[in-house]
């Protein structure tokens, strides 16, 4: 300090020069030793803050030249003199440190740069601004020095650095008095400036104008300064634009700035929080900027689009006189403007213009009692009106240009946005309607139902909106959200309607919204009013042919007589057009709308009433179209109003009297609607009125008219019997008319006929209508037309329902034999088996065990020990006797006849003993079973082992027999018996045994429980092993055979856990088990029989049977010389054929549908004569060696049947018929004896009859009786001439079999009827359907045939004959009596009993008639084809009769099922049919009787099983899935455990499935959640197994569920989705709620990707379905937070859009909550745009803008700032707006500074990580982020505010 106290000292000295040298020689000083030090830093301090003038003045230069000099850092001097100046107390200093600091800013600026501040607070200007208030006035100056000194450097460095400054000084104004006149003058300042440098200028002005939207405007005199400040800039941007254009520069980026000015301009305008008096001044500061550019010729830019939309939106908001006036004089210089311009430059108008907003606004205005206001609005308007004309000439050919939506929305964005989506859009799409179909959850059930059929537009989504809300008001349940709506939206939303009104598609739902709207706000009529004017004037002016939008406008009218202040209005708008002489379509159209006014409102009765005078009808009577609007008016009038209808009676009478068909129509509707309200009485009515009922037949009008009257006479029938009389025959005249000539109004006029007779007591019609019951059916089964048979349908079911309340009480009686075939049955074995003794039964062994019951004779019924064991003794002897007896032959097919037989006779001895009187054993009859058949299974097993060969085989077989009559509780009993003859399977040295275990194991493989599939496994494998063991060709078949026979029970559940267990040890499951058994009996064939080798090799193609080949050809060579042993062993051969056909239920199983076609083809190809007529391409053929044809003689019929019945086929069944008559007149002709031919012809017989019976007992397919009979007569031949034994008995089957014996076939067995009667057959038909013995036409030749072979058996000269006779006779009797089941029944006394029959039903009732028509129907027969839909009425009529009567329904309804295939080439095109609807009514009838009737139960059991399922039409699959409930009706336990099995299996691999396109899976998925959701809650299915089993559909079906059907753009395609999740969370709803919660629980979805994640998603998306529909509380998607929240928007925004329409159901407090936390969970999450996502669809649902907005996850966002802002204005959510802002905040400054890092290519490293799929979003999101805060800046503090306005968004 000692160094500078001399050169201080001399600071003192009183002379200004002197001190100004000292202060010289100090800085001279500082400069040798440096600023640092402590002495320098004094020095220059006391220096700065003496109290002399000269001494601050020089100081302050000298810092300024020190600094410049190097010899002191910039910021060093800053501090110095800053410090200086916060501690000067002198205002005459000021100035002077305020310049210092600005040449040391400007010096700094230029050399540095580098040179930033850290913080705004740190800025020079920021200080200086903050220090003194004297400082202002310099600090201007220096800003302005600094601007003009440095524009060399860049204007983009000097806005960079005079920003700051800026912002803070325009943010601080509320915080300081002085710095609104500071900010005023450095705007104008630095305006001035701008003017100065053309270039830069409008630089300079976009910074200010930048700086305006931070202006507070929270009162009149801020606004004030800011419309001065903006004014400023307004001029400068005019001194820019002229001397841009004098000097001829570049004007365009001048105009775009312009533009942006104009923007922030209006902002002020049409933001939310607008203080009053801004519009005027602000639209004309906009009319300057925009005049001058006009002036200079400047072109009008596409981007003015921003500004007409923003003066359309404040044109809506805008309350005074002169603001309005302003805004009109803006809009129509615009106007002119863009007019002239495009005039000039050639370009199209026709376009969608942005200025089409202006139409209804100015519409608004048109009412305004200012002449100024009111001239300015007609002149925008001629404007608009030309405009407009343009698109109601053309509106389809309007183009519609691209329009680029800025990144951050603003309301008149969002506005003009919504109008170019609406008309270039689907208006299906979810898109624009998405926020206002969220009302429905405001709506009932019921009505949300109606409308969901309803066209999905934005358009008619408003119009059910603005009703909703108007239904609300008049109820006070309209809440805050709703009621901010009704202020100042209806104004734009009419805006944006208005528009559309021109629309190709939109202009009637535009019309109803903006009628919607009128009835909403009763501030809106007046203009609706004024809009209808104008548009009418537009349609009509523009020659435009659209009447029908003429109509629709003027039918608005009356909606806008809501509000009772318009209803003088609008009367004085229709009134005119009343006058006498005006036009006749305008009074006709006044008289309508009259009318409909009065339906709003009564007031306009007088005036309606004065018009519909009776008079008036003659006085117009020349002109019709007047006359039919007053006939509507009034038959309106009674219909609302029956009161008022009755002050207008002598007007109905006047219209009733009148003689055009038209009116009298509506008379008679008129005195319909009164007769309905019961204010006038019918038949008082009709005595007046029916003499003017004379025309109606040629009428259809005046039919349908007077049919809706005549249905009102059913209410007093009774008591005017003769008048109701009349009124039904009219009725039923004009339902069986049938005029053709005016087409659909006929139809009309009948359905009503027909639907009002349905109103009369049945009792009644049958009096009123002569032969009505005959009539009635004639009339049904004739029509054709859908709609009448519909409306028939309702009324044949009444009379339906009344036959059966007044019935005949059922009546049992014995049924009386009529048959004489039945008789000789009947008497068959008290004549065979008279004398009783067991020589009888020992000669005739096969009808003795079919026929008798073997209990001893002296049994007393004691119950004793002794006679227990007497009578298992008896049964001992008779099995000995018998197996001894019956000799098998090594005949594969008499063994089958033996174990067919053994059936019986182990069914009386099970039933002897359950049913003998043992005190001793459990009453349980389950128990009783077991150990019957376990005692008796030992007995067998124990005398078989000691038996001779030919017992033994007949007791195996025998064996066999008891397991497959055994109850399922005996499972145990069959298992043992299996091990038992497993033992003998495998004793290769006893052919005997190998043998008929072999076939009586594949049989009891089909017996075993579902437990035992290792059993069965067991059983298989060792037939396979012996099979290709053998030497043996017998053994070798009967194991083909008993593999047959084990292929039944394959593949016919899901395999469970027994069957996963063998794949763990290494064994195979049931399919591999098929292909092994498939090939090995392919293998064998092909060695046994060369010839087979290329069939078999096309089978395998069609069935992969592994990597080994069937056979070589080197292997077939060798078995090439094995013709003696296959002659010895023909029906070895003949099984393995067996048993490959046998197979074919499998194969079906398991989908190999084509390897099924190839066995029945090849089959086909081995039968000589057949082969020639079904030739397949792919098989090659060579002449079939003899044992092939046997086998396939014998194998053929059950192919062709099961082919048949699974309709793998078509009706190609006659010429297999053909075929066999060929073979066996060829055998009969050809004279040989040998055991081929005898086999043949044997086995021919035998197939032909077995065909025959197949095809006619399923009672679907016709066959000439001429043919049959025929066959019959060539069969008879075989066993009338001298033939061998064998081919006696191939005869007398085939004969027996044609007449449904079945005798050899234990497989492919179907129910039939049980009864011989004849169905109501002619005589002299030719043709028989159904089984042969019910044939009238056959009854002469089976009575003789059964007589011959009756004689044969009773006395023939060869035993062996006879033996066969009896045998044959005994299978056709036991087939026909037999009531044996596949368990064992209570014991009956005699084993023929006669079965009572039903005569419930009376001959002529309607069910009777209707199922004898049914029964008859057959296309083939008929001459007259019946269509379709009436046979499908008829089914539908049925399902809903109580009962049906006993017939054959099995065939009936097959028939039915193939009846549309057969006859749909010759209907009528013309009339409407539902292709697959008639099988559809078939499954429909079969369910519904299902549970009475045992063939219908076993059809839908058949078509259930997966099997069969798979191969129906996707419509039937569908059905079926959708009545799973009446499935579960009539299904048993068991049966439901695998229909669900198989349905589960069928979605989960199902091939048929997977072949669907995604629509038509979805469809059946739908289906199946609609079938499960209507079985939820049955009585039935709460078992829990029922229960369990639907959980696991639904687990399955729920993650079958495809994505959420909200996706942008893809709405329109995915309806079929909508409607499956629709059914899914209906179904959900009702499932057990913990089963519920426990699957729809949400992992931890940012840990996981990938099918978990699409889970996840799944399951938020179901929870917010279920909130919404009720079945789940909103609080369980309090947890679904942070799972969504924080997880990537791609995956999860479908599941937002959902939970944020379930939240609409929610109370406030809850929404609030999710509000809030969902900006809490944006500041921390690494996938913020997720988080702000939600955060915009929660605000856009609920703000004022709400219906404007469109669902788009990138709108959304951009909206935000409009959005969020608007809900916060909200008084109910007002309270969190604070906290929801600070946490806004702390988001934005994290992702800002998340942006600024991914702009430099930078990670992001702050505390918490951004994820880097959000990096394409980043600087979107900070825009959006940065503008929302602004528009939210007033809840932030100051520091807060001034960071947000220097974010510099990158």
């Amino acid at each position: 300090m000692d160094s500078y106290s001399l050169l201080l000292e001399r600071i003192r000295a009183p002379q200004p020069s002197i001190q100004r040298f000292a202060v010289i020689s100090v800085f001279e000083k500082l400069r040798s030793d440096g600023p640092d030090s402590d002495a320098a830093r004094t020095a220059l301090s006391h220096c700065l803050r003496s109290k002399a003038a000269p001494v601050v003045d020089q100081t302050v230069r000298e810092v300024c030249r020190i600094v410049k000099g190097g010899k002191m850092r910039v910021s060093q001097g800053l501090l110095e003199l800053q410090a200086a100046l916060e501690g000067c107390d002198d205002p005459r200093f000021v100035d002077v440190f305020v310049k210092g600091i600005g040449f040391l800013c400007r010096f700094g600026f230029r050399n540095d740069l580098s040179w930033r501040f850290e913080s705004v607070e740190g800025h020079p200007f920021v200080k200086v601004l903050s220090s003194q208030a004297e400082a202002q006035a310099e600090l201007v100056q220096q800003v302005l020095l600094f601007i003009s000194q440095n524009m060399s450097m860049g204007f983009a460095r000097i806005s960079e650095f005079l920003r700051p400054f800026l912002m803070f000084s325009v943010l601080r104004i509320p915080f300081s008095v002085s710095s609104s006149s500071f900010v005023k003058q450095l705007i104008s300042s630095m305006a001035s400036v701008s003017c100065s440098f053309p270039l830069e200028g409008m630089l300079i002005i976009k910074l200010l104008a930048g700086c305006l939207k931070y202006f507070p405007r929270n009162n009149p005199e801020e606004l004030k300064y800011l419309i001065c400040s903006t004014e400023y800039l307004v001029d400068a941007s005019m001194v820019i634009l002229k001397q841009a254009v004098a000097t001829k520069m570049p004007t365009d980026e001048l105009q775009v700035c312009g533009v942006e000015l104009l923007e922030t301009l209006l902002s002020f305008c049409t933001e939310l929080h607008k203080p009053c008096g801004g519009i005027e001044p602000v639209t004309e500061l906009s009319r300057r900027l925009l005049l001058v550019q006009k002036e200079l010729g400047l072109q009008y830019l596409p981007a003015f689009v921003s500004v007409a939309t923003s003066l359309s939106l404040i044109l809506t908001q805008a309350e005074f006189e002169h603001e309005q006036f302003s805004v009109l004089k803006l809009s129509i210089f615009m106007l002119k403007w863009k007019s002239d311009n495009e005039h000039i430059m050639g370009r199209a108008t026709c376009c969608l213009n942005e200025e089409l907003l202006f139409i209804f606004p100015v519409i608004n205005l048109l009412s305004s009692p200012s002449k100024s206001v009111k001239a300015a609005a007609i002149d925008l308007l001629s404007d608009l009106e030309r405009l407009l004309a343009d698109f109601a000439i053309a509106p389809k050919k309007v183009p519609v240009t691209p329009v680029g939506l800025p990144t951050v929305s603003k309301p008149e964005s969002i506005t003009f946005r919504l109008l170019h989506h609406l008309w270039s859009k689907d208006q299906s799409s979810l898109s624009n309607s998405y926020f206002l179909k969220l009302v429905c959850n405001g709506m009932s059930e019921s009505e949300c139902k109606r409308r969901h059929g309803e066209q999905n537009s934005w358009v008619s989504q408003l119009r059910e909106y603005s009703l909703m809300i108007a239904g609300r008001q008049k109820s006070a349940l309209i809440s805050q959200c709703q009621e901010n709506l009704l202020t100042g939206m209806p104004l734009l939303l009419c805006a944006i309607i208005s528009v559309l009104v021109v629309h190709p598609t939109l202009a009637n739902s535009a019309v109803d919204s903006l009628a919607a709207i009128g009835i909403m706000d009763p501030k809106m009529g007046v203009p609706l009013l004024l809009s209808v004017l104008f548009y009418n004037k537009i349609f009509c002016h523009s020659g435009s042919k659209s009447h029908a939008i003429l109509l629709k406008l003027l039918g608005m009218l009356p909606s806008l007589a809501s509000h009772s202040v318009m209803v003088p209005l609008i009367v004085q708008t229709i009134l005119p057009m009343l006058h006498k002489d005006a036009r006749q379509v305008l009074y006709a159209t006044a008289v309508r709308l009259l009318s409909k006014t009065w339906e709003v409102t009564d007031r306009v009765f007088g005036s309606l009433q004065g018009i519909l005078q009776p008079l008036a009808f003659s006085e117009f009577v020349s002109e019709r179209n007047i006359c039919m609007s007053m006939a509507a008016s009034v038959r309106d009038v009674c219909k609302q109003n029956p009161d008022r209808g009755v002050d207008l009676i002598l007007t109905v009478s006047a219209c009733i009297e009148s003689q055009d068909p038209t009116i009298k129509a509506f008379g008679f509707e008129s005195i319909g609607h009164l007769c309905e309200a019961d204010v006038v009485d019918f038949y008082t009515a009709w005595d007046v009125i029916a003499k003017h009922v004379v025309d109606y037949s040629v009428h259809p009008n005046v039919a349908y008219g007077l049919c809706n009257l005549l249905r009102w006479g059913a209410m007093d029938a009774e008591a005017y019997s003769e008048a109701s009389k009349s009124v039904m025959q009219i009725l039923w005249e004009i339902g069986t008319s049938r005029y053709t000539g005016s087409g659909t109004t006929w139809i009309k006029a009948r359905t009503s006929a027909f639907e009002s007779l349905t109103h009369y007591e049945v009792e009644h019609i049958r009096k009123g209508i002569p032969d009505f019951h005959r009539r009635s059916i004639e009339s049904l089964i004739s029509e054709d037309n859908l709609e009448v048979l519909r409306a028939m349908e309702s009324l044949e079911v009444k009379i339906i329902t009344f036959e059966h309340i007044t019935r005949r009480r059922l009546v049992k009686e014995k049924r009386v034999m009529v048959n004489k075939v039945e008789k000789l049955l009947d008497v068959f074995p008290q004549v065979m088996f008279s004398s009783g003794k067991s020589r009888d039964a020992r000669e005739l062994p096969g009808a003795a065990l079919l026929s008798i019951a073997f209990n001893p004779k002296d049994m007393r019924g004691q119950g004793t020990s002794k006679e227990f064991l007497k009578l298992h003794v008896s049964y001992e002897n008779a099995l000995m006797e018998m197996a001894e007896s019956l000799q098998l032959s090594r005949n594969i097919l008499l063994a089958l006849l033996s174990l067919q037989s053994w059936k019986p006779f182990m069914h009386h001895w099970m039933r002897s003993v359950i049913t003998f009187p043992d005190a001793k054993v459990l009453p349980n009859v389950s128990n009783k079973g077991s150990k019957a058949a376990d005692d008796i299974l030992k007995s067998m097993c124990r005398i078989a082992e000691e038996s001779i060969p030919r017992s033994a085989e007949n007791i195996a077989l025998a064996i066999g027999a008891l397991c497959m009559i055994l109850p399922p509780s005996a499972h145990a009993v069959t298992s043992t018996a299996s091990k038992f003859l497993l033992k003998w399977l495998f004793q290769y040295e006893h052919e005997h045994r190998q043998w008929s275990a072999a076939i009586s194991l594949g049989l009891i493989s089909s017996c075993l429980h579902a437990t035992d599939s290792r059993h069965k496994f067991v059983i298989i494998t060792g037939l396979l092993e012996v099979a290709s063991n053998s030497k043996s060709i017998l053994v070798k078949g009967a194991c083909g055979v008993g593999l047959g026979f084990t292929c039944q029970d394959l593949l016919t559940r899901v395999e469970a856990g027994d069957v996963s267990n063998l794949e763990e040890a290494g064994e195979i499951t049931e399919a591999t088990l098929l292909g092994n058994i498939v090939q090995l009996l392919c293998s064998m064939i092909c060695q046994l029989c060369p010839s087979s080798f290329d069939s078999l090799q096309s089978l395998c193609k069609s069935f992969p049977l592994g990597t080994d080949d069937i056979c070589t050809e080197e292997t077939v060579d060798l078995y090439s010389n094995n013709d003696n042993n296959m002659e010895e062993d023909i029906w070895g051969v003949a099984a393995l054929v067996l048993g490959l056909a046998n197979s074919i239920v499998a194969m079906y199983r398991v989908g190999a549908h084509d390897a099924v076609l190839k066995i029945k083809d090849m089959l086909i190809s081995w039968i000589p004569q057949i082969n020639s007529s079904y030739q397949d391409t792919s098989i090659h053929y060579k002449k079939p060696e003899i044992p092939l044809s046997v086998g396939s003689c014998l194998a053929l019929p059950t192919v062709v049947a099961f082919c048949h019945r699974t309709e793998l086929m078509d009706d190609e069944l006659d010429p297999l018929v053909d075929g066999y008559r060929a073979l066996i007149s060829e055998l009969l002709t050809v004279k040989k004896s040998g055991t081929y031919h005898q086999s043949l012809l044997m086995a021919s017989c035998i197939g032909a009859g077995n065909l025959l019976s197949c095809i006619l007992n399923e009672g679907v397919h016709s066959m000439k009786a001429d043919d049959v009979k025929s066959l019959l007569e060539l069969i008879r031949n075989t066993y009338t001439k001298p033939y061998p034994p064998a081919v006696h008995l191939g005869g007398m089957l085939g004969v027996v079999n044609a007449l449904g014996a079945g005798a050899g076939t234990l497989t492919h067995t179907y129910p039939q009827r049980s009864s011989l009667q004849t169905d109501h057959e002619a005589k002299d038909s030719s043709y028989v359907r159904g089984p042969v013995l019910s044939s009238l036409v056959c009854e002469p030749l089976c009575t003789s045939l059964m007589q011959e072979m009756f004689l044969v058996a009773q006395d023939s000269k060869d035993r062996q004959i006879q033996r066969y006779a009896a045998w044959a006779l005994s299978f056709l009797r036991h087939r026909w009596w037999s009531k044996e089941s596949h368990t064992v029944n209570a014991s009956r006394n005699n084993p023929i009993e006669s079965k009572p029959i039903s005569h419930s039903f009376a001959e002529d009732s309607t069910v009777w008639q209707l199922c004898l028509w049914l029964m008859d129907l057959n296309a083939s027969e008929m001459g007259t084809i019946t269509h379709v839909n009436t046979v499908a009425t008829i089914l539908r009529c049925l399902s809903q009769a109580p009962r049906l009567p006993s017939l054959d329904w099995g065939a009936i309804v097959r028939r039915c099922m193939k009846y549309e295939d057969q006859v749909s080439s010759v209907l009528n095109p013309n009339i409407v049919l539902k292709k697959g609807a008639l099988r559809e009514e078939c499954i429909r009838f079969s369910l519904a009787h299902a549970n009475q009737v045992s063939p219908l139960l076993f059809f839908v059991d058949e078509l259930s099983d997966i099997s069969r399922f798979r191969m129906l039409e996707l419509n039937l699959q569908s059905f079926l899935l959708r009545h799973l409930a009446d499935a579960i009706k009539i299904f048993s336990g068991s049966r439901l455990e695998k229909l669900f099995d198989d349905i589960v299996d069928y979605f989960s691999s199902s091939t048929s499935y997977q072949s669907y396109n995604p629509d038509q899976k979805s469809l059946l998925r739908t289906s199946f959640w609609s079938g499960l959701y209507h079985s939820l809650g049955e009585s039935s299915t709460e078992v829990p197994e029922y229960i369990s089993n639907m959980e696991k559909c639904m687990e399955l079906l729920f993650c079958l569920l495809p994505a959420s059907p909200c996706e942008d753009g893809l709405v329109e395609k995915q309806a079929s989705s909508e409607n499956e999740w629709s059914e899914a969370v209906r179904c959900l709803g009702k499932a057990p709620k913990d089963w519920l919660m426990d699957i729809l629980q949400v992992p931890e979805m940012n840990l996981v990707r990938g099918s978990h994640f699409a889970k996840g998603v799944k399951k938020i998306f179901a929870k917010a379905k279920l909130v919404l529909t009720g079945s789940m509380p909103v609080t369980e998607l309090r947890m679904l937070k942070p799972h969504m929240l924080n997880t990537e928007s791609d995956g999860i925004w479908c599941a937002l859009v959902e939970v944020v329409a379930a939240l609409q159901c929610a109370e406030g407090s809850i929404k609030r909550q999710w509000l809030l936390d969902a900006v809490e969970i944006s500041c921390i999450t690494k996938y913020p745009s997720t988080a702000l996502q939600f955060l915009g669809l929660l605000s856009s649902s609920c703000c004022k803008y709400m219906p404007l907005l469109i669902l788009d996850r990138v709108a959304v966002l951009s909206d935000l700032p409009v959005t969020l802002p608007s809900l916060l204005s909200d008084s109910n959510w007002l309270v969190i707006a604070k906290p929801v802002v600070l946490n806004l905040w702390a988001s934005t400054e994290r992702i800002y500074a998340w942006a600024m890092q991914v702009a430099s290519g930078n990670d992001f490293s702050g505390s918490a990580p951004i994820d880097r799929s959000e990096s394409s979003m980043s600087v979107s999101l900070a825009q959006v982020m940065h503008s929302t805060c602004v528009s939210l800046k007033d809840y932030l503090p100051f520091e807060k505010q001034l960071r947000l306005a220097n974010m510099v968004l990158p």
